[in-house]
């Protein structure tokens, strides 16, 4: 409740209105865009308090060794290590198999710089661990921001990127200039789709740095 007000008081005195609901599943990708300024950060945050939604997010591992990782793991942190056999992808379909309630936030643009393709990880852990992609959004220009459609990725890349592409259509970051194009570097391989969505070390590498 006190994180909900929060959340409510924020979004009031910056004149944002809240539009959506809270996603009906339990086990999710969330992916928030467009990402251009550091802005984004609280404003994600109040919407996270106003849906009473529990965001996780990806840390390497040595973040969170002494008492910062207390810290860093009560605000959402999952320590990953990239090492590790099965990449990044492999430990996260883990963890949505250990867990009835998992909502992962993976940054699709990964910078707040203007980007030519999009990181492909949110895409390739929600088909390898079957959980829907839920897309959030910020839109600056009219002041309004929550939740988007749960999507089932169904490996069609081009055809599901096309319906993320008509969802952020039109929408605003705080900074214009910075936000990328809305395209995943797999479309532009003709032989991706022939990769095994069940090896997570093949998926790490299609993904690229998460």
């Amino acid at each position: 409740m006190i994180k909900r007000l929060i959340g409510e008081a924020f979004l009031k005195v910056a004149g944002w209105r809240v539009d959506g609901e809270r996603p009906p599943v339990d086990r999710y990708v969330i992916i928030a865009a467009p990402h251009t300024s550091n802005w984004d950060m609280p404003f994600m945050l109040a919407f996270a308090f106003i849906y009473d939604i529990p965001v996780k997010w990806m840390g390497k591992h040595t973040l969170f060794e002494g008492p910062k990782g207390t810290f860093f793991k009560w605000l959402g942190g999952m320590p990953i290590v990239r090492h590790r056999p099965g990449g990044v992808v492999g430990q996260m379909v883990e963890a949505f198999a250990d867990n009835e309630a998992l909502v992962l936030m993976v940054p699709a643009e990964g910078t707040r710089s203007h980007v030519d393709y999009w990181k492909s990880g949110f895409y390739h852990i929600a088909r390898a661990a079957d959980v829907p992609v839920v897309l959030s959004y910020l839109d600056f220009g009219k002041k309004v921001g929550g939740i988007g459609p749960a999507l089932k990725m169904t490996g069609d890349i081009t055809a599901d990127m096309n319906k993320i592409r008509a969802f952020y259509a039109g929408k605003q970051g705080f900074r214009p200039e910075n936000v990328g194009v809305i395209r995943l570097r797999e479309e532009d391989v003709e032989d991706v789709l022939e990769h095994d969505a069940s090896d997570p070390e093949e998926l790490d590498r299609l993904a690229g740095s998460l």
